[in-house]
């Protein structure tokens, strides 16, 4: 559509209906939204009102089940949130990507010189040089655009803001230069080889699925070349509960290490078995050979691998109960989860520094305030980021008032499952 045109649409209402499948009764302000973005494009990368303009959005995601499980090729449960990236795009017919986030430097690659590069490690442009190295690799001829974009993916939260901007990369570079042609999970795992290969987080492929796919998804990954989705019908709502991520505020920058030592520490009991990854590793053989694997691995990888057999069956039991409108039995699956992350997996706290144990804390806080009714976790990858909580609706409000008293106001966020995953909303 011509910036000019989108403009007028968006001002009028006139792309309403094609908003409300994605952002349902948020669409009007959804609308508002997307002009402020397609202004901003205009004061970063000026154009004519003739030039052809793009919109795209891709969501966050929650983790509901399987922590830390995709990684070693188990199953997971996880949804798409109604909090997006979102993206205003115009091809700029060079070899150059360049793409601006708000508050952040300008992300430049040169479709010439596609190689990893050191120095990129951990930051946003090494994102889009290795999607676009990837999409290359597949065989496909890149092309320039310029993007702006703008979040209200909590950055550090456990709703995957990487996972997010990286599945928004592919999704356009999908539209503009290969037709459409690769499908959601080819821009997933696009999108991990990024993470993984150029930005130097060993991260599992439920992120970047939860956020192309949408709604909820049950995900078994014993093929990582090719998991298995099944999509699952679930309404919070009509449950009588909502579902709460509380930010810590605490920055996990510095905490890569941590994440990847869990799946490390995880290989490493498998190839005490011969295998790579413990989702090959048969879960009796591994209680029968326990002692070999402490004397070999530790003790702190075999109570990684306890959490990673308990924790990847479970996901099973709560797909069965959200489906069958059972919120008892997922409750109580949710809590074993959380004990077991807690207890075994060890990622609430980094234990390097006692003064600070914001996940360990809020999960106290948010007990005692749900006094025995719904359930609370760690949420995502652990360490620092967010808690995630089961909450009766008739009890959310002093809930929402209870965790603000601790984590100051703003932090304790009510989401939505979202139906739609990575999406081009004008094309």
């Amino acid at each position: 559509m011509r910036r000019g045109d989108l403009l007028r649409a968006l001002e009028s209402g006139a792309l309403l209906d094609r908003l409300t499948p994605v952002y349902g009764k948020d669409a009007p302000s959804a609308a508002y939204r997307l002009r402020e973005l397609a202004l901003e494009f205009q004061e970063t990368f000026p154009c004519d009102d003739d030039a052809e303009t793009l919109l795209f959005s891709t969501p966050g995601r929650t983790e509901l089940g399987g922590n830390h499980t995709d990684h070693q090729h188990g199953h997971g449960l996880a949804a798409s949130v109604n909090l997006d990236t979102i993206a205003c795009v115009v091809p700029n017919g060079s070899r150059t990507i360049r793409v601006k986030s708000r508050h952040h430097r300008m992300a430049e690659v040169d479709l010439d010189e596609l190689s990893r590069r050191p120095e990129e490690t951990g930051n946003s442009v090494s994102l889009v040089r290795g999607v676009a190295a990837r999409i290359s690799q597949l065989g496909y001829q890149v092309g320039g655009f310029d993007a702006y974009t703008t979040t209200r993916v909590l950055r550090g939260s456990g709703l995957s803001s990487s996972a997010a901007f990286e599945v928004l990369v592919s999704t356009i570079l999908n539209h503009l230069f290969c037709g459409g042609a690769l499908t959601t999970t080819q821009l997933a795992q696009i999108s991990q080889y990024a993470e993984n290969a150029y930005f130097g987080k060993p991260c599992g492929l439920m992120d970047q699925l939860s956020c192309a796919t949408g709604g909820v998804i049950a995900i078994d990954f014993k093929d990582p070349a090719a998991p298995t989705l099944r999509q699952v019908q679930a309404d919070l709502d009509a449950l009588g509960y909502a579902l709460c991520v509380i930010d810590s505020r605490a920055s996990h920058a510095d905490l890569t290490a941590d994440y990847a030592a869990i799946t490390r520490e995880m290989c490493q009991v498998a190839a005490c078995f011969g295998r790579e990854v413990l989702g090959d590793v048969d879960p009796d053989q591994f209680r029968r050979s326990l002692s070999t694997v402490r004397a070999t691995c530790g003790d702190r990888a075999a109570l990684r691998a306890i959490h990673f057999f308990q924790d990847d069956r479970r996901v099973e039991l709560e797909r069965r109960a959200l489906e069958a409108g059972d919120m008892d039995a997922f409750l109580h699956h949710v809590r074993q989860s959380g004990r077991s992350s807690f207890m075994y997996l060890q990622n609430v706290s980094n234990y390097r520094e006692s003064r600070s144990q914001p996940i360990a804390l809020l999960l106290a806080v948010a007990e005692d305030l749900l006094a025995g009714q719904g359930a609370c976790r760690v949420h995502g990858g652990g360490f620092a980021g967010t808690i995630q909580a089961f909450v009766p609706t008739d009890a959310l409000e002093s809930f929402v008032a209870g965790m603000e008293t601790v984590t100051g106001q703003g932090a304790c966020h009510v989401l939505n499952f979202r139906p739609v995953g990575t999406t081009v909303l004008v094309p």
